[in-house]
């Protein structure tokens, strides 16, 4: 009896399994009978909300899905000259469709159809939404994108969206890297799978609290199974000529996909500098004027590697396996400073030349375990992330000293070793449950760890003899431990009118920082809410109003806190600060909508505490630290006026405008300083697309930044350009591009800085002034949409090594 009763649950068992595992089948055809061969072929919920499953067909037309429940679904199929498919189906037990008959689009230009479009840009109560799929933008590459996306500046290293520094996330993981190596990496990286750019001003409570701007670069998902892959490659010639290659590969079946991306470039970068600092006497009066013309050269050669595997267990469950690295091998920085000392009057008194040479290694390996469950409402998801980065860099410096006449007095130089290793491991757990068709709720737990040794010796050399003895003075170690517990709770809501989005986070941070032999320590411990609402009011459907507030955090970076000297010259040293604290910024907006075609917002930045590396001058021994303090208070108010629209069906526009204030004050033990300075932000941005088939696509953009304060220092107007031009060929397998930088020489910039004893300028000609010319041939199933991803971890971001 006990036997039967186990036979009998197990048949049962069976039968429920069996009556869930259905299959939609049926054979595509055109007009003529003839096989429709990888035509697209989904499933979708009954109101096509979400994409369910997808296949293609074979080359006789068939597609077989299986794997589906009983339930109504939507059948959609898609092919280039076609008209779509749609059926609504009731399924309770296998279906064969036999054949279905696709028509033939009146207006299909023979074998090609639209290849490209232009971008589109969507403005929703927290977010912009920069749509490029299958545009030009796509053929350059990641950093590129962010170039061309609207309130994203991009000037050397450093990305900005207005004055704050966005955090990147690569579909919502974080890319934790420095700044430096996060644009080796979107620069390596190829666009050709980005669907879309969000630049996101209201990060929610499920974002780390250090995401006060968020730019997340949403790759396209691919549910077609089946084989693609592409090779690329691009030149770059500006001052120097740069090289790029690399190659993309995806595979999907029923059970598994995978994704693998490799780039390899090899660069050489040019950075030239005039910059003159006045020393003053104790009457703030100049004493000395010191103009350098220093010339920086970087050569470097660097792997990019991400990959990505998914498992799909069952319906409900998905377990992924990633890592993203990036290798540095060969790193080479070289700078040849020629310096001037003149007197008040104009007269030469000295001069000297400083020739610094570093080399480095660098790798930076992230890998992570993701588990995602999906219940009957509601998906949990749980991930796993471990981090090791290492960074050494050798560095040689010679001065050579020259008096009244030209006459050499003498020479000086040292050597520097630096090395540092860091290894982080996170996990996190995410579960977010739908209430009901209008509302959402979302809630997470994190711990990260962070641990980061590293140490600098500094050697005297002896010039006749090449003897070298350490500097003890400018020698030390740094062991830094950070350990953050994070939890939030997050709910939106989106009834007839109203859309509410309101968050809150909670960050215990544990730190400590220790130099041994200097015996300096550094030791935050440190409780902190985050709260965050969006709240939109739609009056009609061409008004609406909203506002948004976030608080959110910048935690100082690790080479920041180190309290290191590194020096570039005798008299140029870049320094840490150990005693760094968090920066607290509260960001408000109000705005308002007219119609999809014109925004305006208001808002209001307060940063407590805000973190900015500053020159600050020694009169006395005649040297420039720079170094990163902790302002009393930084304050930024302004208005933005946004549009977007198509002036013709091949021509649209983009435009924005914005007139801020931004104000700074401090006490650097002799008085206050206190600066102001209003500002203007504007972009003027333009897509088009010509030929009869609409295969040849065009973007200009232009960007104007007005002059602006940053850390007490006036920087001039500056005008960003960039044009892209790309076109299909070969049969729509292969695309060449070519973008153009900097059109009008404008991208150059003035510095200068006066208050209290500091008086210097600096005029900064950056390399990016080129013309890139590049191309990408698809192979495999070149239907198929891309499914490239890249998963980090929050933390990554502050492995900074900062360089002048």
């Amino acid at each position: 009896m006990k036997s039967l009763r186990i036979f009998s649950f197990l048949w049962l068992c069976s039968l429920m399994s069996f009556g869930q595992s259905l299959s939609i089948s049926g054979t595509v055809i055109d007009a003529d009978n003839h096989p429709i061969e990888f035509a697209n072929v989904i499933i979708l919920n009954e109101d096509e909300s979400e994409i369910l499953k997808g296949t293609s067909t074979n080359d006789n037309g068939f597609f077989d899905i299986l794997n589906l429940e009983a339930n109504t679904y939507v059948l959609k199929i898609s092919y280039i000259g076609f008209e779509n498919f749609n059926q609504k189906i009731i399924l309770t037990g296998h279906l064969d469709l036999t054949t279905i008959q696709l028509r033939q689009v009146s207006e299909s230009l023979d074998e090609v159809s639209i290849l490209v479009k232009k971008p589109t840009i969507k403005r929703e109560a927290d977010r912009l939404v920069f749509n490029i799929e299958q545009t030009a933008l796509v053929e350059g590459n990641m950093l590129q994108v962010l170039k061309s996306t609207p309130g994203v500046l991009v000037i050397g290293d450093e990305i900005t969206v207005k004055n704050s520094n966005p955090t990147v996330y690569i579909n919502d993981k974080k890319v934790n890297l420095s700044a430096e190596d996060l644009n080796q990496l979107l620069a390596g990286s190829s666009a050709n799978a980005i669907k879309s750019v969000e630049v996101i001003t209201n990060p929610s409570a499920r974002y780390d609290a250090e995401s006060g701007v968020v730019i997340n670069i949403i790759m396209s998902k691919n549910l077609v199974t089946g084989y693609r892959g592409s090779i690329f490659t691009n030149y770059t010639q500006g001052v120097f000529p740069n090289y790029t290659a690399g190659t993309s590969h995806f595979f999907k079946n029923e059970d598994i996909s995978l994704n693998v991306n490799y780039s390899y470039s090899k660069d050489k970068i040019n950075r030239n500098g005039d910059d003159t600092v006045n020393f003053l006497d104790d009457s703030n009066n100049t004493e000395q004027s010191w103009r350098s013309i220093t010339n920086r050269n970087t050569w470097s050669e660097t792997h990019n590697l991400n990959a990505n595997f998914d498992y799909f267990i069952n319906e409900k469950n998905t377990l992924s396996l990633s890592s993203n690295s990036l290798y540095i091998p060969y790193f080479k920085y070289k700078i040849a400073n020629k310096t001037t000392i003149s007197d008040v009057n104009g007269n030469f008194l000295s001069r000297f030349t400083a020739d610094n040479l570093s080399r480095d290694t660098k790798y930076n390996l992230a890998f992570d375990v993701d588990f995602n469950h999906s219940f009957t409402k509601g998906v949990l998801s749980v991930n796993a992330h471990y981090t090791t980065y290492n960074y050494e860099r050798n560095q040689s410096v010679i001065s050579n000293n020259f008096g009244m006449n030209d006459a050499f007095l003498g020479a000086s130089a040292f050597n520097t070793e630096n090395d540092q290793g860091t290894k982080i491991l996170a996990g996190k757990i995410d579960y977010s449950l739908p209430l009901n068709e209008s509302s959402n709720f979302e809630t997470g737990l994190k711990f990260s760890s962070t641990n980061t040794e590293s140490e600098i010796t500094q050697f005297d050399v002896n010039i006749n003899t090449g003897t070298e003895t350490i500097d003890a003075l400018n020698s030390d170690a740094f062991n830094y431990d950070e350990r953050i517990y994070a939890a939030y709770a997050n709910y939106d809501l989106s009834v007839e009118k109203w859309s509410i989005n309101a968050g809150l986070r909670v960050e215990q941070t544990n730190i400590e920082g220790e130099s041994p032999l200097t015996d300096i320590t550094n030791t935050q411990d440190y409780l902190e809410w985050f709260p965050n609402a969006s709240l939109q009011y739609t009056i009609s459907d061409d008004y609406n109003v909203k506002l948004n507030y976030k608080r959110s955090i910048a935690r100082p970076s690790y080479a920041a806190l180190n309290p290191f000297r590194f020096f570039l010259n005798d008299n140029y040293v870049v320094s840490g600060n150990p005693f760094l604290v968090p920066t607290f910024v509260d960001h408000a907006v109000i705005g308002t909508s007219l119609t999809d075609f014109f925004t305006f917002e208001a808002y209001y930045k307060n940063y407590d505490g805000a973190i900015s590396e500053i020159p600050r001058q020694d009169n006395t021994s005649n040297v420039i630290e720079y170094i990163s303090v902790n302002f009393d208070k930084s304050v930024e108010f302004g208005f933005d006026f946004i549009t977007n629209f198509d002036v013709t069906n091949r021509w649209s526009v983009y435009a924005v405008t914005s007139f801020y204030n931004f104000e700074e004050e401090t006490d650097f033990g002799q008085g206050f300083v206190s600066k102001n300075q209003w500002s203007n932000y504007s972009v003027w941005q333009n897509d088009f697309t010509f030929l009869e088939d609409n295969s040849l696509n065009v973007n200009l953009a232009l960007t104007w930044v007005g002059k602006s304060l940053q850390g007490f220092q006036i920087v001039e107007d500056r005008l960003f350009s960039e044009l892209a031009i790309s076109k299909t060929i070969l049969d729509k397998k292969g695309v060449i591009s070519l973008s153009v930088s900097d059109l009008f020489n404008m991208h150059d910039f003035d510095v200068s800085t006066q208050y209290q004893n500091q008086f210097s300028t600096q005029f900064v000609d950056v390399d990016d002034r080129f013309v890139r010319l590049g191309f990408r041939y698809k192979f495999g199933n070149t239907k198929l949409n891309s499914n490239a991803r890249a998963i980090d971890t929050e933390e990554r971001e502050r492995l900074e090594k900062k360089e002048k």
